[in-house]
């Protein structure tokens, strides 16, 4: 599983011009589920994404994590996370899983985030979306779950 962790002042995404999600100060975070994917990897992003120590404390320093910080969260499915444009300029697809398995893993790390108390926003799975976001800092972090274990 890839995630793209923004931490954000604010967030929303729409789905057919319809508001469908929108989460306050946090973060933001694209997910993609690859073909080798299980649950232990959607809970090993969710217990990592909401433990990062990437906002700041009373000294300005990076060390409260969106828990310490009560923030929100907005989980987009991404497949493209999976592209691989390394030979060609058409993006192959073939690490992204299937939507049946990817929704099944998306819903299982956002179950496992709401498990924390956070709440969580989500976009539409399957459809095309339009991701709202005003970055902060800017932070931006780049997980593989692939790459712990």
């Amino acid at each position: 599983m890839r995630a793209v962790v923004q931490k954000t002042l604010t967030s929303s995404v729409t789905s057919d011009g319809v508001l469908v999600g929108k989460a306050a100060e946090g973060l933001t975070v694209l997910l993609g589920v690859s073909v080798d994917d299980e649950e232990k990897d959607a809970l090993y992003l969710a217990d990592k994404i909401v433990h990062l120590r990437i906002f700041e404390d009373e000294a300005g320093k990076l060390n409260d994590s969106l828990l310490d910080k009560g923030g929100d969260m907005l989980v987009i499915s991404q497949f493209t996370l999976y592209g691989d444009a390394r030979h060609g300029r058409r993006p192959s697809y073939v690490e992204a899983a299937k939507p049946e398995q990817a929704e099944a893993l998306y819903t299982r790390f956002v179950e496992a985030v709401r498990a924390f108390g956070v709440t969580v926003a989500t976009g539409r799975f399957r459809t095309h979306m339009v991701v709202s976001l005003e970055n902060d800092g800017p932070v931006t972090i780049l997980l593989d779950s692939q790459k712990n274990f």
